[in-house]
C-alpha cells in the first residue's frame, strides 16, 4: 500500500511538472512571435488603412471609414481630372511600367548571365579588377550620373523615350546581377562541364543545356528582383521621361502627391493599391523560386 503511494505520488508529481517544462520550451516561440507581430502590426495596419481608405467616402478621425464608393476607382473606365488638369489614362502608364519591367528583366538576364558565367570560367588580365569595380560601379549613386546621362540620352536623341531610360537602367543594373550570379557559377564544378566536352558537346552547348539548367534558382532570383526594381523605378523615369504617352504608374502616383495640401487620399490609396497588385500577384507565383535559392556541387574556379 505504501509502494503504490509513493508511486501515485511520483506520478502526480510528474504531471505537475509536465505544463512547467512544456511552458518552458514553448516561452521562446511566444517571444518570437511576439515581437514578430509588435513589428510588423504597424505594417499591416498601414495596408489595412489603404484598403479601407480607397473603399471609403471619407475617412473621419483620420483611420475609420465612413460610407462605401466607388468614385476612388473611376480612373479603371475614365481618365480623371486632377487638380484642374486631365490625368493620362491609368491603362497606358500600366502598359508602360509592364513594358519597362519585363524588357529590363530579360536585358539583365541575357547580360548579366553572360557576363557573370565570363568572370567565374574566364581567366584573363584585369579579372580581379573588373570583378572589384562592378561593387563600385553598383555602390555608385545614380542621382549623381542624371546630368551626363541627360546629355547623353539627349545626344542620342532618346530623351522621354522608355528605350533610353531602359538602357540607362539596364547599365546600372548589369554589374550587381553579374555579381550575382557569378556565384552561382562558381558553385558549379568544372567536372561537369568537362564531362559534356568528353561526350562530344561544344562549349556552347554545354552551357545552354547542363550548366544553365543547375543554376536555375539563380536566375529565377534575378529575374525576380530585376523585374520589381523596373516596376519600382522612379527617378530615372521622372527625371527622363515628360510626355503623358511615356509614363509609367510610379510617376503617375507622384502627381497625385505633388502639392502634399491637395492630396485626394481616396484616389491615392486606390491607384496604389493598384499599382501593388501586379507585384503581389507576381510575388506569389515565383516565392517559391525565392525560397530554392541554393545550388549544390563543389566550388568552381
Amino acid at each position: 500500500m505504501e509502494q503504490r503511494l509513493h508511486t501515485e505520488a511520483a506520478v502526480s508529481a510528474t504531471l505537475t511538472r509536465r505544463p512547467a517544462l512544456q511552458w518552458k520550451k514553448r516561452l521562446p516561440f511566444f517571444i518570437a512571435y511576439g515581437l514578430l507581430g509588435i513589428t510588423t502590426m504597424p505594417v499591416i495596419l498601414m495596408y489595412i488603412w489603404l484598403l479601407l481608405s480607397s473603399f471609403a467616402k471619407q475617412m473621419k478621425y483620420g483611420f475609420i471609414p465612413v460610407g462605401f464608393t466607388m468614385e476612388n476607382w473611376k480612373f479603371l473606365w475614365t481618365n480623371v481630372e486632377y487638380k484642374g488638369t486631365m490625368l493620362p489614362s491609368i491603362w497606358t502608364a500600366t502598359w508602360n511600367s509592364l513594358l519597362f519591367s519585363i524588357t529590363l528583366t530579360m536585358l539583365e538576364v541575357l547580360i548579366g548571365v553572360m557576363a557573370g558565367y565570363a568572370l567565374s570560367r574566364t581567366e584573363f588580365p584585369g579579372r580581379q579588377m573588373l570583378m572589384k569595380t562592378t561593387l563600385i560601379l553598383h555602390a555608385f549613386p545614380s542621382v549623381a550620373l542624371l546630368i551626363a546621362v541627360y546629355y547623353i540620352l539627349n545626344f542620342l536623341g532618346l530623351f522621354d523615350t522608355l528605350f533610353g531610360v531602359l538602357l540607362v537602367k539596364t547599365a546600372l543594373q548589369i554589374p550587381m546581377t553579374a555579381w550575382i550570379i557569378k556565384g552561382f557559377f562558381d558553385n558549379v564544378p568544372w567536372d561537369v562541364e568537362w564531362a559534356g566536352l568528353i561526350d562530344g558537346c561544344s562549349r556552347l552547348k554545354v552551357w545552354l543545356t547542363i550548366v544553365l539548367p543547375m543554376i536555375k534558382p539563380g536566375i529565377a532570383a534575378i529575374s525576380i528582383f530585376s523585374f520589381l526594381s523596373g516596376w519600382s523605378e522612379f527617378l530615372l523615369l521622372y527625371m527622363f521621361i515628360v510626355s503623358d504617352d511615356n509614363i509609367t504608374l510610379a510617376s503617375y502616383l507622384q502627381r497625385l502627391i505633388s502639392d502634399p495640401n491637395l492630396v485626394d487620399y481616396g484616389l491615392l490609396s486606390a491607384v496604389s493599391l493598384f499599382y501593388m497588385l501586379p507585384v503581389i500577384l507576381f510575388f506569389i507565383f515565383t516565392q517559391k523560386s525565392l525560397m530554392e535559392v541554393s545550388v549544390g556541387g563543389g566550388k568552381g574556379v
